[in-house]
């Protein structure tokens, strides 16, 4: 991974983390870069040119405004996600 594009998840970690305390530093980091890597995977699936990592940015951006002071309540079976709900309690939703 690149360094523009380490520093803008570690950037996007801490604006997860500025709505949502309850997340550890590395759980808003994982959040992200599967945010990022489903944007960039959904794209690729759709056959989309891909425009860059700016559009990426705000899409998290876009998805940390929207969905992040209760990401740490998301619960899955997707096994893509699994990792993110251990030691989490019962206020979960689908």
């Amino acid at each position: 991974m690149d360094q523009n594009r380490t520093e803008a998840l570690n950037e996007l970690a801490e604006e997860l983390q500025e709505v949502n305390e309850t997340l550890t530093p590395l759980e808003a980091l994982t959040w992200v870069e599967v945010l990022w890597e489903d944007f960039e995977a959904t794209l690729a699936r759709a056959g989309e040119k891909y425009q860059g990592e700016a559009v990426a940015v705000r899409f998290v951006q876009q998805q940390i405004k929207q969905h992040g002071p209760m990401l740490h309540r998301f619960n899955t079976t997707n096994e893509k996600f699994k990792h993110l709900m251990i030691g989490r309690d019962d206020q979960s939703f689908n």
